[in-house]
């Protein structure tokens, strides 16, 4: 379940059940930082070959969305539009299904695709160990975000949907062990320098902050979680590492 819902990768349905729907959850970041080291290594192969780090990043950033279907790019465009709607929340779930994109969307995922895209791009041209390391980092901490956006406090917005199926599956346990994959991969940040294994770090802290924040006010707007939800609050918080990881990268 963890690979066919968070990535482009076929697999044969097996049981599926709210158990195993925590489960899936849990093993989220990992799959995050894998798919985060693959975009880092896409964008570091791209320099090396002689494109510019703008461009490397570009085209490494497209390959993230690819390999995930563009499902939280597609789930951070709705929610934009829910949020910017102002309608009440059955107005703005409504909203959030229609298959179109609205302006609130549109540049949404402008912002934030250039934003990856230029910090990506920072990383690359800092050195390879920060690309990669930054990529896995902040891929972790965007699914981490989601699984811990599936605890048992948080409600789901709707009694259908993935939203429905996840919300309230990832028990105390269950937290904590999605909550490894992160500072591991992190570790890593030391064959950049020393310092940047603590910037990734704080790059995952930040990234959970503004997803958190996002979480706050999806919740009290919508009463809960959607599957749209989960997917912009892991774009929030992998954009939001990439930044942080970004900058600290320049100054080490």
């Amino acid at each position: 379940m963890a690979l066919g819902t968070f990535t482009v990768f076929p697999v044969r349905a097996g049981r599926l059940d709210r158990r195993v729907a925590g489960w899936a959850m849990v093993w989220a970041p990992v799959l995050g930082a894998l798919l985060g080291g693959l975009t880092g290594a896409a964008a570091v192969l791209g320099t090396a070959v002689g494109l510019s780090a703008a461009l490397a990043a570009l085209l490494a950033v497209g390959l993230g969305a690819l390999l995930t279907r563009g499902l939280h790019l597609d789930g951070l465009a709705d929610l934009a539009d829910g949020l910017g709607s102002a309608r009440p929340a059955e107005g703005a779930l409504e909203v959030m299904r229609r298959s179109d994109i609205g302006p609130f969307g549109v540049v949404t995922l402008v912002i934030v695709l250039a934003a990856q895209t230029l910090a990506l791009g920072q990383l690359a041209q800092a050195s390879a160990e920060a690309a990669l390391t930054g990529a896995a980092t902040a891929g972790a901490a965007g699914r981490l975000a989601v699984a811990l956006a599936c605890t048992p406090r948080v409600p789901s917005a709707r009694p259908e949907g993935l939203g429905a199926f996840v919300a309230g599956t990832v028990r105390l346990p269950g937290a904590l062990l999605a909550a490894v994959p992160a500072p591991l991969v992190c570790l890593a940040g030391w064959a950049h320098a020393p310092g940047f294994a603590l910037a990734c770090a704080l790059a995952v802290a930040a990234g959970l902050l503004a997803a958190g924040l996002l979480l706050r006010r999806a919740v009290r707007r919508l009463g809960g979680v959607t599957g749209d939800v989960l997917g912009a609050l892991s774009e929030t918080a992998v954009t939001t590492a990439l930044v942080v990881a970004a900058a600290a990268a320049a100054r080490l």
